[in-house]
């Protein structure tokens, strides 16, 4: 989780991800800024982030994505 947070404060520097849980709902997050998460998480974690996947839900907040990275990974 960790890694993940300064991944997405590399992107982001003005957000507060360890605690903001409205990224998507609150309008804080772009689609540009959902594509420069995806392709960032692909490669720091090794995964792929199916379409179906790219939900706002998962992108609300960094715990969320965080729970669907180790979901994927679990899949494998």
């Amino acid at each position: 989780m960790e890694r993940l947070l300064e991944l997405l404060e590399e992107i982001r520097p003005d957000l507060d991800f360890e605690n903001c849980e409205n990224l998507i709902d609150g309008h804080h997050l772009n689609s540009l800024d959902i594509i420069s998460i995806v392709a960032e998480v692909e490669d720091a974690f090794d995964v792929t982030i199916p379409t179906v996947e790219v939900i706002p839900h998962n992108f609300n907040s960094a715990r969320n994505l965080w729970d669907l990275i180790v979901r994927l990974q679990e899949e494998g």
